[in-house]
């Protein structure tokens, strides 16, 4: 999943059921480890925990039964299966039922019943006739009025205006009176209310349902079916307390139903679940009372479930209440993502990063601290927020700083190096420890009571939560249920346990999770188009037991230091590509020279692997790239000697087809750069103007080359690191050639870092376009992942650029050179040098600002004039001594012309 999503953690600040992204799903953002499903009473799967939807949705809609079904499936003595009534009542078709009652079935399912089915269930099957008859204009009509939205209407839609109403009527109460089942006779009863009710004549429905439901004196499905279709015209004529209460009854009795009644008894009345308290006699009233308002109001649900403890512990929806407050923990414990570092959150100086089209001059626009500054309004508060999360201590419940968990092992010893899933609790600081602790007093206390196993489950989950393994395996080994959904969820919570109880991963826990849980790191192979993606949701499948696995042997292999293991739990070889810093890579290489794997390392981590084409090559690309930008040309050669092999840099081609999305691996053309050949001369030019995605033609200019002929047009990286050799000889020399040799050394150093026009050559990148590769970096670590690697692709770090190793080839160029023009050429050069230095130094040296502060924009002023002075101070010495000795030279006067910034200071 290649997007960034910010984590549950970030929508908690605010604690509301909606998230603040639009762009971010919240029921994607934790791990599922505790199934809410599990309740053994499926109709209310509807109100299970879920922040993205109105109701929750991820479960099969077959699982909550249709009580119209099951009646039926009762009324024909169970003759038929489930899905055969469901068929007969909803898909057969009027035409077919009355073949049946002519004696000549022609549709499968009733010539399997026979013709004798018919004279059995006349009634019924009379019944089902008529009502396939009405079903189509079994709606209510549109009444557009002033105040109505824009409502586009299909014009030709049926409603029960289509009806002869009299007529109608009149056939209804007919076979109402000449029905002898009871059953039957209350759903003509039913029919005649719904009539009602959808004609808008809404007194008539309520004297429908006293003559023609109540009389027949069942309180089954059908009565309840009718109660609704009342309870929606006592809606219609304003009786919205009665209203509410029926609705309240159809809830309370119904299984499919429980949805649409909940949502009408919110329209109907504004403070409907008080006022039913009120009403609710019976404890099954005031149970069903209870929860209702504490499912509307969640905010601490315990008071309210210890009210319906009181009246029955071993309530369905009290497990439903004591599920959904599990899930909320979950979501505060365990999100998918921890963004841990300083670094990845700040924004960082983008100069350089204007490759969106835009043609800035080369003196490197001064607008940069304050494009800044705004972006960090929103992120430096996250940011205050993560450093306190993941900051080495935490408040104990009177707010005392007390030290974080950590393991005396020697794993743990290092501060960057903390176990991810071992944090605090952040929901509610220390409201959340509160009532996590509050949750499993209740459930202790409930499973004691309660017979059901349930309330066992969720005390071990409790305690898995609150990091009690040994407690949570020893309530999972005195479980003793034969439910399979209890079986799965107590298998589950036993290898989460075992594997996070675990403190270090070594070879032979790494064949005891192969023998013993290889369903939740070996992934089924599904065969189809590998090139084709069908339509999905966007946000993928949701994290599950394995994807947290997973994240916690990543987290283990990191802080074991083994971090190319780490990596390659969460990412593929060819992810190095986007964030190719050299200590990773080279943990990655160790491992994948590895002798003698484990099982466990070849069939789930090496699998990784398999992305790139030459795996030698790629690496050998990787480390001359890195020898490149620390000017060590001769360890840059020997490694791009054994990189000649090199397929390209492996990207993926997207086209949209009418299958769906075709993926496809990236051919480069034979005169295309592949990220190791067909490199311009212009790398050792300079540029014109700053415009990255104009042709280079356009954005640079050649130097004289008539000093070195064997600089070719095109080169590939050994050529180029053998060039570069010959010129650094070269330039050891003391005359006018070797002036020439070092200044074409400092410009390819320049036009390769992160402000030149090919600054992709030497960090695995196909071309200049923007991205994170091309931010000036402002964390001290060397490393700015904390916990693992799976949010690679969302955090970037290469090693910073030296501008110091240009410029000390700029300076051995100017004091050589005997030519004013060029003295004057390598000065802006150096000063453009210089800015690279300055740009690393504002990046490194952000203020945070309270933005609380009614006076932040003046202190945020005055750190950004002092900023400029400093600048003024300490990073413009070559543009002094450019304005200084060589403003009357022609080089200077061009300058002046193409580049703003630099006009600007030269005439200060």
């Amino acid at each position: 999943m290649k997007k960034y999503i910010l984590s549950i953690a970030v929508a908690s600040l605010f604690y509301t059921k909606s998230d603040a992204c639009a762009w971010s799903d919240p029921d994607y953002e934790y791990f599922n480890l505790f199934t809410q499903s599990i309740i053994k009473d499926k109709s209310y799967l509807p109100f299970l925990h879920s922040y993205s939807t109105r109701f929750y949705t991820g479960y099969n809609a077959a699982l909550v039964p249709d009580d119209n079904v099951e009646s039926w499936k009762k009324y024909f003595n169970n003759q038929l299966s489930y899905a055969e009534t469901e068929n007969l009542v909803y898909k057969v078709s009027m035409n077919d039922l009355n073949a049946l009652k002519n004696g000549a079935p022609t549709n499968p399912l009733l010539q399997k019943l026979g013709t004798g089915f018919y004279q059995k269930y006349r009634e019924g099957i009379d019944y089902l006739i008529e009502a396939k008859y009405l079903e189509p204009y079994m709606s209510i009509n549109y009444v557009e009025s002033e105040n109505s939205f824009y409502y586009d209407r299909d014009a030709n839609r049926k409603d029960a205006t289509g009806l002869d109403y009299n007529k109608t009527i009149s056939a209804l109460t007919s076979l109402y009176n000449a029905a002898r089942n009871p059953e039957i006779k209350q759903r003509y009863g039913y029919q005649l209310v719904r009539l009602n009710h959808y004609t808008r004549n809404y007194d008539s429905a309520l004297q429908a349902f006293k003559m023609y439901v109540e009389p027949v004196r069942l309180k089954g499905t059908v009565y309840f079916m009718a109660l609704d279709q009342l309870a929606g015209a006592q809606r219609g004529l304003s009786m919205n307390n009665e209203a509410n209460w029926n609705f309240f009854q159809v809830f309370m009795n119904s299984k499919d139903r429980k949805e649409s009644a909940f949502v009408s008894m919110k329209l109907s009345d504004t403070a409907s679940f008080s006022n039913i308290m009120k009403r609710a006699n019976t404890n099954e009233e005031k149970n069903m009372a209870y929860f209702l308002l504490g499912y509307e109001d969640f905010n601490n649900p315990i008071p309210i479930m210890e009210k319906m403890y009181d009246i029955n512990p071993d309530s369905e929806i009290l497990k439903v209440m004591a599920v959904r407050s599990i899930n909320e923990l979950e979501r505060s414990y365990l999100p998918t993502y921890y963004y841990s570092s300083d670094a990845s959150q700040k924004a960082s100086a983008q100069k350089g990063n204007t490759g969106t089209g835009d043609t800035k001059d080369a003196g490197k626009g001064s607008s940069t601290t304050e494009v800044k500054e705004e972006k960090l309004s929103f992120w430096q508060k996250i940011v205050r927020f993560f450093k306190n999360l993941f900051g080495g201590s935490k408040s104990d419940k009177a707010g005392n700083s007390t030290k974080a968990d950590q393991s005396d092992d020697e794993l743990f010893s290092n501060p960057d190096r903390i176990p991810f899933y071992n944090r605090t609790a952040y929901y509610y600081d220390n409201k959340t420890q509160d009532f996590l602790d509050d949750l499993e007093k209740f459930t202790e206390k409930t499973k004691e009571k309660s017979k059901d196993e349930y309330w066992q489950i969720a005390d071990a989950y409790l305690k898995f939560l609150k990091k009690d393994y040994k407690g949570s395996s020893e309530v999972l080994a005195n479980i003793k249920t034969s439910n399979p959904e209890y079986q799965e969820q107590i298998k589950r919570m036993k290898v989460l346990n075992d594997i996070v109880s675990q403190p270090k991963i070594d070879a032979a826990y790494e064949d005891h999770l192969m023998k013993d849980y290889p369903e939740y790191f070996v992934e089924k192979e599904v065969k189809k188009d590998s090139t084709i993606t069908d339509n999905f949701d966007y946000y993928g499948e949701v994290p599950s037991t394995a994807d947290f696995l997973r994240d916690v042997l990543a987290n283990r292999y990191f802080l074991q230091g083994e971090d190319g293991k780490s990596f390659l739990m969460s990412n593929k070889l060819s992810d190095l590509q986007y964030n190719p810093n050299s200590s990773l890579v080279k943990s990655v290489e160790d491992f994948y020279r590895k002798a003698n794997k484990t099982r466990f390392e070849q069939q789930i981590i090496a699998k990784n692997m398999d992305s790139v084409g030459n795996i030698d090559a790629f690496f050998n690309t990787i480390y001359g790239d890195r020898a490149m930008r620390q000017a060590d040309f001769e360890k840059a050669r020997s490694y791009y000697e054994k990189a000649q092999n090199f397929t390209g840099i492996p990207r993926l081609n997207y086209d949209w087809t009418d299958k769906g999305e075709k993926i496809t691996t990236k051919q480069y053309s034979s005169t295309e750069y592949n990220g190791f050949k067909n490199i311009s001369s212009l790398v050792f030019g300079h540029n014109v103007w700053e415009s990255y995605q104009s042709p280079d033609t356009e954005s640079m200019k050649a130097e004289d080359y008539s000093y070195f002929p064997f600089i070719k047009n095109s080169m590939n990286k050994l050529e180029l690191a053998d060039i570069l050799i010959q010129l650094k000889k070269i330039g050891n020399g003391t005359d006018e050639k070797a002036a020439k040799a070092n200044q074409l050394i400092g410009n390819l150093l320049y036009n390769t870092s992160i402000l030149g026009y090919y600054r992709e050559l030497f960090v695995m990148d196909i071309d200049n376009s923007n991205g994170g590769k091309y931010n000036f970096w402002n964390t001290e670590r060397s490393n700015p992942y904390q916990y693992y690697y799976k949010n690679f692709l969302d955090t970037s770090y290469i090693e910073p650029d030296n501008f110091d190793l240009s410029i000390g080839y700029y300076q051995k160029a100017l004091k050589l050179s005997g030519n004013k023009e060029e003295k004057a050429r390598i000065l802006f050069q150096m000063a453009s040098a210089e800015q690279g230095k300055y740009y690393q130094y504002e990046a490194k040296n952000q203020k945070e600002y309270d933005y609380s502060d009614p006076k932040w924009s003046e202190k945020e002023e005055a750190y950004q004039k002092e900023l400029n002075n400093l600048r003024n101070q300490k990073y413009r010495t070559y543009f002094t001594q450019l304005k200084a000795q060589y403003s009357d030279t022609e080089v200077a006067k061009g300058l002046m012309g193409s580049c703003s910034y630099f006009s600007y200071f030269m005439k200060r």
